[in-house]
């Protein structure tokens, strides 16, 4: 029991003790246990800052040859047995000064681990003058697409709705512009899924202008109204001309089928129109309104100043055509399905639009077709087909040229617009519909164009000078 104990209180000496004899284990400062030398001292745990001074008296009395030994020490003496089989004490004590001696002597090949002294490095070019660096700011490299995104078309427009006209009121921009006022309405049917425009009047409006002195009476206007819901342009809805009349009364209603929030995503477009029989009808004054800013379901009506329009002249008219060639009968096969806000002609019942197509070769007619007139439309739906005999190695040559008039019963019949599809186009999008054909055989190819004016086309196209 008392070996035990004194094991025990040897272990709790050497798991507490920071410097311990190597030899026999023994919580021993000064190592004065055994006989000691440089390397039969472990240290354990952390190094202290400097060497402890008892530690350098330690290793000088070594140094200096002293031999006395502490009674501490175990003396070596020979392994005998006890009548009763039993280790005497001095036997234990051999046994583990054998072991760590051997332990010791294998500790001792193994090489110490270098002590390395870290110092802070310092990262730089070798001079003479040390400057500050500044870290370099990353800019950004812009691409085409987000150079132009940077501009603000708004800043550069001509178009007077601008940011300075919309913190105008009504009355400011009245008594600035003096175009006059119109009074329309809207409404939104959630039941039918429809948008209701009603334009209802307009007064004030500004007397006439002509710039070739053709009208005989310049004390009124012929006033009309085109309503659309932007971006859309295309399908556009139009009111009656009022003849005569600087305060004309509408009174008509119109319809747009589109969902509830397609419609608050558009802005209203009312156009003042002033009718010209004998030249292009001239833009007065437009009126926008975002529908987001409106309550559409309450609905509401509203005087509106106008402002004046980058858009002097009001569009032509579209048309929509189809053409096919059969190489192996050598025919060219032409289809005028329809045509879509067309030039009013007419003051008092819109207008009779009629198509004449004609076959230019080079610069030659050779043969002229047209369709019948429909009327008081201004929207016709033709769906009439022309054939005509082009050899294929005359195709290159060939032009077609398309001219819309308005059919008059006492005179001559009023030019609507143009266009010239083939050798001579009078635009892109001409020669594009004709290049489509050409590599599509026996194949119909559909394509809209917009109506251009016929000294537009005279003078883009051989083809239409030949033509009447």
């Amino acid at each position: 029991m008392a070996y035990i104990q004194g094991f025990l209180s040897r272990l709790s000496d050497l798991l507490l003790c920071r410097w311990t004899c190597r030899h026999c284990c023994q919580k021993c400062y000064e190592s004065s246990c055994c006989q000691s030398s440089e390397d039969e001292v472990e240290i354990l745990g952390p190094f202290p800052a400097q060497t402890p001074p008892w530690l350098m008296a330690s290793r000088s009395s070594d140094k200096d040859g002293d031999s006395v030994h502490t009674a501490s020490e175990v003396p070596l003496t020979p392994r005998t047995n006890s009548p009763d089989g039993r280790r005497s004490s001095s036997d234990t004590s051999k046994s583990t000064y054998s072991l760590t001696r051997r332990i010791s002597s294998l500790e001792s090949r193994r090489p110490s681990s270098p002590l390395i002294d870290i110092k802070p490095i310092e990262f730089g070019v070798l001079s003479a003058k040390k400057e500050p660096i500044q870290p370099s700011v990353l800019r950004r490299t812009y691409t085409p697409d987000d150079y132009f995104r940077k501009f603000e078309p708004h800043l550069y427009s001509l178009d007077s709705s601008s940011d300075d006209v919309d913190s105008l009121t009504d009355e400011e921009i009245l008594s600035k512009y003096q175009l006059g006022m119109l009074h329309f309405s809207t409404q939104y049917d959630l039941l039918h899924n429809h948008l209701t425009v009603r334009v209802i009047e307009a007064r004030d409006l500004p007397p006439p202008i002509s710039h070739d002195g053709s009208r005989q009476d310049m004390a009124h206007s012929n006033p009309y109204v085109k309503i659309c819901l932007l971006p859309d342009q295309k399908n556009s809805k139009q009111t009656g001309v009022k003849r005569k009349t600087q305060k004309p009364v509408f009174e008509e209603r119109y319809t747009f089928e589109i969902p509830f929030l397609e419609a608050q995503r558009r802005t209203l477009l009312l156009t003042v129109v002033d009718f010209d029989k004998f030249s292009r009808h001239c833009v007065i004054g437009k009126v926008s309104v975002p529908l987001c800013e409106v309550d559409l379901v309450k609905g509401g009506h509203w005087w509106k100043a106008l402002i004046p329009s980058s858009q002097n002249e009001v569009e032509l008219g579209e048309l929509l055509l189809s053409l096919n060639y059969l190489p192996s009968a050598g025919r060219l096969n032409v289809d005028v399905i329809r045509a879509k806000q067309l030039l009013q002609t007419d003051v008092s019942q819109g207008s009779d639009p009629f198509v004449k197509i004609q076959l230019v070769h080079g610069l030659k007619l050779v043969k002229t077709k047209k369709t019948s007139f429909l009327r008081g439309t201004i929207d016709p739906f033709y769906n009439e087909s022309f054939s005509f005999k082009v050899p294929q190695e005359e195709l290159e040559n060939a032009s077609l040229v398309f001219t819309v008039f308005g059919h008059n019963m006492k005179s001559s019949n009023d030019f609507i617009g143009r266009i010239v599809i083939g050798q001579y186009s009078s635009g892109p999008s001409e020669s594009n519909h004709w290049r489509r054909m050409l590599n599509t055989h026996r194949t119909a190819v559909e394509q809209w164009h917009s109506l251009r004016s016929r000294a537009e086309c005279d003078r883009v196209s051989p083809a239409s000078l030949e033509v009447t």
